[in-house]
Parts: C-alpha cells; sequence; structure tokens
C-alpha cells in the first residue's frame, strides 16, 4: 500500500486552524496530519497533535551506563597495579570520585546527543511535500494517508478552510 500526501497552503493562521480542526472531525486519526510553518507560532496554536518524547531517558541510561563503567575501570585498575601506601586501601574513593563524575557526565552528554538525533527523526530519507512559500510566511496543513478514497474528504477539508492552493504528492 503506498503512502500518499497532501499539502493546504494557507495565508493566515485561522483558516489552518480551522482546517485541523476540519480534519480532526473528518475523523483522520491524530499524528497523520501536521502544520508546517516558517513563522515561530506556540506548540499547539493550531491544535495539532503533539507526541510525547522519551528524550529524558537518553541522558539518564547514558549516565547509568557511565557510572557503571567508571566504577568498574577504576575498581580494576588500581586492583590491577595495587600500589600500598602508608597502610591505605587499595581501592580509594576520593581518587576515584573525579573519574567517576567525568564518565558520568560524558556517557550522559554522548547519550544525549544520539538521544536529540534519534527523537528528531533524522536523517530523513523521504522527506515530504513542501512549498517554498511556507519559509515566506504561508502556513501548510499536512495530511499523510494510506487510503485513496480519502484524498476527497482531505480537499473538501481543505476547500471549506480556505486553502490557497492543494498540492498532492504520493
Amino acid at each position: 500500500m503506498s503512502t500518499r500526501s497532501m499539502l493546504g497552503l494557507f495565508q493566515q493562521p485561522e483558516p489552518a486552524a480551522d482546517a485541523m480542526d476540519g480534519l480532526k472531525e473528518a475523523g483522520f486519526e491524530l499524528g497523520s496530519f501536521d502544520v508546517l510553518t516558517g513563522v515561530p507560532y506556540p506548540e499547539g496554536a493550531f491544535g495539532e497533535y503533539v507526541p510525547q518524547h522519551r528524550l529524558f531517558r537518553f541522558p539518564a541510561f547514558g549516565a547509568i551506563i557511565g557510572f557503571t563503567l567508571a566504577v568498574f575501570l577504576t575498581s580494576v585498575t588500581q586492583l590491577a597495579y595495587p600500589v600500598v601506601t602508608g597502610g591505605k586501601p587499595i581501592l580509594s574513593l576520593f581518587a576515584m570520585l573525579i573519574i567517576m563524575y567525568e564518565m558520568t557526565m560524558l556517557s550522559a552528554v554522548i547519550a544525549s546527543v544520539f538521544g536529540i538525533i534519534f527523537e528528531s527523526r533524522l536523517p530523513n530519507m523521504k522527506p515530504g511535500i513542501y512549498d517554498p512559500r511556507i519559509t515566506e510566511g504561508w502556513i501548510g496543513v499536512v495530511i499523510t494517508f494510506d487510503d485513496d478514497s480519502r484524498v476527497a474528504d482531505a480537499e473538501g477539508v481543505f476547500n471549506r478552510a480556505g486553502a490557497v492552493e492543494i498540492k498532492h504528492a504520493s
């Protein structure tokens, strides 16, 4: 089954918001349509579906892995090369603290970078439909669907909302 995309172009934000409401009322599932704009409108200004991100998990798991690796690395190093000085214990926590902190932070930062790339769905090998007028202040409402019978429904919603132009892509 092929995926089709449709882009409705609007010059004002109110008709674009009406199109988003119309798509919801027409029975299109949330997440199948989105707003494209070059203007920084507040999140949710058009009533779009805002997916919940899981970015906070990446630095947490990275920090746990880094801390575990640091404890293992410093413990094994001190046990492999035991230097007894003045009757002090072989495993010295104070000597391990700096390395544990640095490895924890390094792993959390690296995991955060990978998390940002993953959550942003980069790289996008299959870019969707786009119009250069969006960067000039126009607003695009994109809908993606698998069922070709819904094309007329989406076009009707865009026309009722006052779309200046409707573009199709497969």
